[in-house]
C-alpha cells in the first residue's frame, strides 16, 4: 500500500457536511468509520461494511432510522481515545497533542485505516475544528470545510432536541462566549436565536484561525449552498482537492443522491421578522467574509 492519507470534513454541524460526507464515502478508494463500528468498536469489520454501504441505496443510510453510514464515531473516540476529542469546551489545538492523547487518537486512525486498506480515509467532525490538533498528530492531512449561511444553522440548532443553548454559556457546548460576544448576547436581552447566532460565529472564528495556521493547499472551504445549487462542479473539485478520481463506481452513488433547494430561506419563516432581522444585524460580517448573501 502507498503512504496512508487522510482528510477531514469539518463543519459547525447542521450545515449539510453529513451529506458531503456521505457522498465522498461512497468512493471506492475512501475509507470510514460506520456507525457500527462508533457502537461496538475495535473496528472489525470495517472494510465488509465500507463495501455493503457503497451498495445501498441513500434512502437505506438516512438518519432517522436503522441505517449503516460513515459516522463522527463519538462514543468510540470517548471510549478509545478520550472524551476531550468528542466533547471540550474550547477548540483543539497542537498544544493539546500531548504523548499520551496523540498516540491514542493516532492508534485509532491506523487501525481502522489498515483494516479497510483504503488510499483515502476520510473523517467527519462537527462543532469545533479541531483540525490544528489533528494535523499535529496526523500531518499533511487535508480539510474540507462546509460552510452554510450561519441564519440557516442557527435556527436549524434551536429546532434541535440536543442543542443545549437553553441553558445559556454556563450550560451548553461551547464554554464561556468571548467578552464582545458576551456584551452583545446580554444587549440583546439575553435572546436564544442571538445566542445561536453567536455560536455560529464563535465557531468560524476557531475555523478562520485553524485554516490561517494550516495553510491554503491542505484546506479547501465549500459553501453548503453552493453544493445544492451545483452538486456535480462542487464534488468534483472536493474529488480533485483529495487526488481522487471521478470513478464510475463514484457516478453510480453520486447519481443515487437528491439535493433539495427548496427550503434554502425556510430559516426566515421558522424565526419569524424581528429575529431574522437580529441574526442578520449580527452575523453580517461573517457571512460577508464566507460569501454567504445578505
Amino acid at each position: 500500500m502507498p503512504e496512508q492519507r487522510y482528510a477531514f470534513v469539518l463543519g459547525t454541524g447542521r450545515c449539510g457536511s453529513t451529506l458531503v460526507h456521505e457522498l465522498l464515502a461512497r468512493h471506492p478508494d475512501v475509507g470510514f468509520v460506520t456507525n457500527i463500528d462508533d457502537r461496538v468498536g475495535t473496528g472489525v469489520g470495517g472494510r465488509a461494511q465500507r463495501k455493503l454501504y457503497r451498495r445501498l441505496p441513500p434512502s437505506l443510510t438516512q438518519k432517522g432510522r436503522m441505517r449503516l453510514a460513515p459516522s463522527e464515531a463519538y462514543r468510540a473516540l470517548a471510549r478509545e481515545v478520550s472524551p476531550v476529542i468528542a466533547e471540550s469546551a474550547r477548540d483543539l489545538v497542537a498544544a493539546d497533542a500531548v504523548p499520551w492523547l496523540a498516540e491514542r487518537f493516532r492508534a485509532f486512525f491506523d487501525s481502522r485505516a489498515a483494516a479497510q486498506s483504503a488510499p483515502l480515509f476520510l473523517h467527519k467532525f462537527t462543532g469545533w475544528p479541531r483540525a490544528r490538533f489533528v494535523d499535529r498528530v496526523l500531518p499533511g492531512s487535508r480539510y474540507v470545510h462546509i460552510v452554510r449561511d450561519g441564519r440557516a444553522v442557527a435556527a436549524s440548532w434551536l429546532q434541535t432536541d440536543w442543542w443545549r443553548g437553553h441553558l445559556g454559556p454556563e450550560g451548553w457546548h461551547f464554554g464561556p462566549l468571548p467578552p464582545d460576544y458576551d456584551k452583545e448576547w446580554e444587549a440583546s436581552g439575553r435572546s436564544f436565536v442571538l445566542l445561536a447566532g453567536l455560536a455560529w460565529k464563535l465557531l468560524l472564528d476557531a475555523f478562520d484561525e485553524a485554516r490561517r495556521e494550516i495553510g491554503p493547499e491542505r484546506w479547501l472551504e465549500v459553501r453548503y449552498e453552493d453544493v445544492l445549487a451545483d452538486p456535480r462542479a462542487r464534488m468534483a473539485e472536493m474529488l480533485e482537492f483529495l487526488g481522487l478520481p471521478w470513478t464510475a463506481a463514484f457516478e453510480s452513488g453520486f447519481r443515487a443522491f437528491r439535493f433539495d433547494t427548496a427550503r434554502a430561506g425556510a430559516w426566515r419563516a421558522a424565526l419569524g421578522d424581528e429575529a431574522s432581522a437580529e441574526l442578520d444585524a449580527s452575523l453580517a460580517d461573517h457571512l460577508a467574509r464566507h460569501g454567504c448573501d445578505a
